[in-house]
């Protein structure tokens, strides 16, 4: 078993650490060495499998497509009869169906009408499409040069051979991915166990949903976001509600979460000088580190682990609470409790910081191998003022310009409040640490929201 890092090892390990000054890619350093692929497999359905990991390799049983085979519906023959500048009159002799396969015998000067996806006929290299030829009574004539020797064919195992890794241990997912398993005749998969992340919003302030509005207080959204956030990602949700500033609650959320959860999520109380007692629970059940990192929004940020024994050692009993029960099994012995997130209070704050740090963390402990989101390449129609030394994210609508290539603008205000913006806007216009201000036509990168958020 690998011997988990404390907090202090990883960060004297990492170059330049400094946890009040954090560059972005710093912060992914060190959340790359904070977490690991979650223990437990299971085998599932490919109606299941969707947005699961690989959890070993799949093996083609068979070879992608199993034999040579028309990829055109038109007329199969051998293309070394084909002669530069020359038309060529070829005799049909029969058909070939795609899943049965034509036995005759074809000779020099015939060929044999073939559907998409029959077998080649023994001999056969080339398929001309129906539309390139011309026919009367039983023989069709080619034009001069409109295809070469071994045109339209598709060659067995030109996807897949058999033994051969058709996907790899680590891969996501997707709707192609279950087409490609279901093509090997294979009906189950087997996955990562599924991640379980309990996630809870703190603060006096916090209406939940039904309250009556109070004067000061604010309704809860960062709950519904990072809800609909990790809905997306495929993990087990463990919703656990407000967590009032009290010591005693924030304690018993906490311990529970990190008895039920691989991870947990909460929103509020990590910025220095907060009245409130998210912080001080933090330190006292786990080992966490408080970071001020050099980006915008979402400056504040905790992370470390949060030991799942607290509510044991506290009561002198190995009981657990009713509802966690089912959930302890493999969670403490492989992970020593849970890793925490604790990200901003301000609803954008919390999405950018999810979607630049915590997604990609929680895609690693899922067990997959691709957790950086794609950045693409766009020009600025705007001029957007921005100060060197920090990672800014501002919401941006993509488009295609005139030329068609990818243009981007700003949603207009970038307050960090401004959750309207996130909903106009369809990816992040990501200006690096040591970027300064763009001008109008300046390449920048985005990350885009589509299948994210």
């Amino acid at each position: 078993r690998t011997t988990m890092k404390t907090i202090a090892q990883i960060a004297a390990e990492l170059q330049g650490y400094d946890p009040q000054a954090l560059h972005a890619d710093q912060v992914n350093a060190f959340l790359h060495q904070l977490v690991q692929p979650v223990a437990g497999t299971e085998e599932v359905g490919i109606f299941e499998a969707l947005g699961r990991v690989l959890a070993q390799d799949v093996i083609s049983p068979i070879s992608v497509p199993p034999h040579d085979n028309s990829a055109m519906d038109g007329y199969a023959f051998a293309g070394s009869q084909l002669v530069p500048g020359q038309p060529l009159t070829l005799r049909s002799v029969g058909t070939a169906l795609a899943g049965k396969a034509w036995t005759g015998t074809v000779n020099a000067g015939e060929c044999v009408k073939i559907m998409t996806g029959a077998i080649m006929p023994a001999g056969l290299d080339t398929v001309v499409p129906q539309e390139f030829t011309t026919a009367q009574g039983d023989q069709i004539t080619i034009a001069a040069d409109v295809l070469r020797l071994g045109d339209n064919r598709r060659f067995k195992g030109e996807d897949l051979m058999e033994g051969g890794v058709a996907l790899a241990r680590g891969e996501l997912l997707t709707p192609a991915a279950l087409g490609l398993v279901a093509s090997l005749g294979l009906k189950t998969v087997t996955v990562s166990r599924r991640l379980r992340v309990a996630y809870f919003s703190t603060g006096d302030e916090i209406l939940s949903l039904g309250e009556p509005p109070r004067e000061g207080a604010v309704y809860d959204s960062n709950r519904y976001t990072v809800f609909g956030l990790l809905t997306r990602l495929g993990v087990e949700v463990i919703d656990m509600g407000v967590v009032r500033d009290d010591p005693a609650l924030l304690e018993a959320a906490f311990t529970e979460a990190a008895q039920r959860a691989d991870a947990i999520i909460t929103s509020g109380g990590v910025s220095v000088g907060e009245a409130d007692h998210t912080r001080a629970m933090m330190k006292k059940l786990g080992d966490v580190a408080f970071w001020r990192i050099a980006m915008r929004p979402g400056r504040p940020m905790a992370v470390g682990r949060i030991a799942a024994s607290g509510l044991q050692a506290k009561t002198g009993s190995s009981a657990q609470p009713a509802s966690a029960s089912s959930y302890q099994n493999d969670i403490n012995t492989s992970t020593g409790g849970a890793v925490l997130f604790g990200l901003p209070g301000n609803p954008v704050a919390v999405m950018v910081t999810f979607l630049a740090y915590v997604r990609p963390a929680l895609l690693r402990m899922m067990g997959s191998t691709r957790t950086a989101p794609p950045l693409l390449r766009a020009t600025s129609t705007e001029a957007i003022r921005k100060k060197p030394g920090r990672t800014e994210y501002q919401r941006g609508t993509v488009t295609t310009g005139p030329d068609g290539n990818l243009q981007v603008r700003t949603t207009g205000n970038q307050g960090s409040g401004v959750l309207s913006s996130m909903v106009q806007a369809n990816g992040l216009i990501v200006l690096h640490h040591h970027q300064g201000n763009v001008a109008v036509g300046d390449p920048v990168d985005v990350m885009v929201f589509d299948g994210v958020i």
